[in-house]
């Protein structure tokens, strides 16, 4: 059995859930994607923790996603 963090349906549906929440008026983590770009002016402890843990499911699949080309060409 695959543990939770090499499965790509786990971590997919984080994406979609967890990553992109609230989807509205637009998604947290790009909301604070932009917040980073435009220089991070007054963002506290909170706000970088939000990224971690907004952005932690999108790391998990570009890991996963890295880790399956590079046994392709292996």
């Amino acid at each position: 059995m695959k543990s939770i963090h090499n499965n790509w349906r786990v971590i997919i549906i984080a994406c979609l859930s967890l990553g992109l929440a609230p989807f509205f008026p637009e998604p947290h983590l790009w909301g604070k994607l932009k917040w980073l770009a435009g220089g991070a002016t007054d963002m506290g402890f909170k706000d970088w923790f939000d990224i971690l843990l907004h952005g932690l499911p999108f790391v998990l699949l570009i890991r996963i996603a890295s880790n399956e080309i590079m046994s392709f060409f292996k």
